[in-house]
């Protein structure tokens, strides 16, 4: 892979911010987007910008056409047998909450068991909740180790017959950790539950295979992997999606409508009622391939060796927590820390003072906040146009900011 002509495509990262050349670190959040996918969404609305599958005119087509491509390139992206299972939303948390409100809401009953972890982001952690107390659930936690990563005998040490779904993130966007969710399926599947993956941090690191996987649903949103903002995808196997029913009703998800009654037309636009976010589903599609020309292999080679080097580098300054697991080889390219009397907010502002872009809070995880026993983190995530001298700017900023505090304290 060659960084200076990643580098070049995205246009972004060419300023000062601050009077320093820009240093992004924050990735985890929303990536930065590559001139082709700005320029594939200005050419929609400047060139054939019009409503998807209602017309039979020129730009009606054209955009009904490259809307539809984009959902096929979405199907080999994540290896799904059909775009029938292949539904956009508006991003992972939208995903996510339509198998919580559509599906949950039959299939789990009063005394059921519905399990996630610890290191759930709050959009996979909150629909659980709420579906557990509106049907009178258990909820259940698989334990993590101390490292932050899971045991598979903890795994099956929870799940039971009375399971009923199993919702893991593929990798913690605080911790890093890369979870076994194929195993994890298995597990589930083997007590009769259905596996649900959230995959907003792993979709656009590292190659997923959603039949390989065996997973029920995973959904993961276009703004983490080069994309727009305002959509996502959900996947879910066809014969589960035939047996839902919609959560959003009106235009474009109709077959028949009638003063009393109303039928749904088929997989998958049941579920895309009202107009959808045309430009953004095909500036997805874009992103697809530039991550595919890219080579997800390579991306995950090339930010796996950037963590190994932000871990090591960041372990030699002292006064430093990192969290999550110890070995770079199981977490993913993100580092989260705190630094010894420093309130991670503080790290930031003297940081982005620097020109350098990180993540400071709770990252909408706070029941592992609570686990970690802090109230919040900074944290440092790293994506294809990332460099090791970012890291090297990074840690020399982290040394300037104990710097400053011992100074002012």
């Amino acid at each position: 892979m060659d960084i200076k002509e990643v580098r070049r495509q995205f246009p972004i990262l060419d300023q000062e911010v601050n009077g320093h050349p820009l240093v992004y670190l924050d990735s985890a959040a929303t990536s930065q987007k590559p001139l082709r996918v700005i320029e594939t969404v200005n050419d929609y609305y400047r060139g054939y910008n019009s409503n998807v599958h209602r017309g039979v005119h020129t730009l009606g087509t054209k955009a009904t056409d490259r809307y539809e491509g984009a959902r096929e390139k979405v199907r080999k992206f994540i290896g799904a047998e059909s775009t029938e299972e292949v539904v956009f939303t508006k991003g992972t948390t939208a995903g996510l909450n339509l198998v919580a409100m559509s599906f949950g809401n039959v299939q789990v009953h009063k005394g059921d068991e519905i399990v996630i972890t610890y290191m759930e982001h709050h959009s996979n952690l909150i629909p659980w909740q709420q579906l557990a107390k509106r049907k009178g659930a258990v909820l259940k936690y698989i334990p993590l180790k101390d490292d932050g990563t899971l045991a598979l005998e903890d795994v099956q040490n929870t799940v039971t017959d009375q399971t009923k779904i199993v919702a893991v993130a593929l990798v913690s966007n605080v911790l890093g950790t890369i979870n076994p969710v194929k195993e994890i399926a298995k597990i589930a599947h083997s007590h009769g539950a259905y596996m649900v993956v959230d995959a907003a941090q792993g979709a656009p690191h590292m190659k997923v295979n959603v039949r390989d996987l065996d997973c029920d649903f995973l959904a993961f949103s276009s703004h983490k992997m080069c994309g727009p903002t305002g959509v996502g995808v959900l996947y879910g196997k066809k014969t589960l999606l035939e047996n839902m029913e919609p959560i959003e009703f009106g235009g474009e998800m109709i077959d028949f409508v009638g003063l009393y009654d109303s039928t749904w037309k088929e997989l998958p636009w049941k579920f895309e009622g009202g107009t959808p976010v045309i430009a953004g589903a095909i500036g997805l599609g874009e992103a697809i391939d530039f991550l595919e020309e890219v080579g997800l292999n390579e991306v995950q080679a090339y930010e796996h060796e950037l963590s190994a080097y932000a871990f090591e580098q960041l372990s030699g300054v002292e006064g430093i927590t990192i969290y999550g697991p110890q070995n770079p080889a199981e977490r993913a390219g993100l580092v989260t820390f705190n630094i010894k009397d420093i309130h991670p907010h503080d790290v930031s502002t003297v940081l982005d003072a620097e020109g350098i872009a990180i993540r400071a809070g709770h990252h909408c995880a706070q029941p592992l906040m609570k686990w970690l026993g802090v109230a919040a983190t900074a944290r440092a995530s790293f994506y294809l146009y990332n460099t090791k001298e970012d890291i090297d700017k990074l840690v020399a900023g982290i040394v300037k900011t104990k710097e400053y505090f011992t100074n002012v304290f």
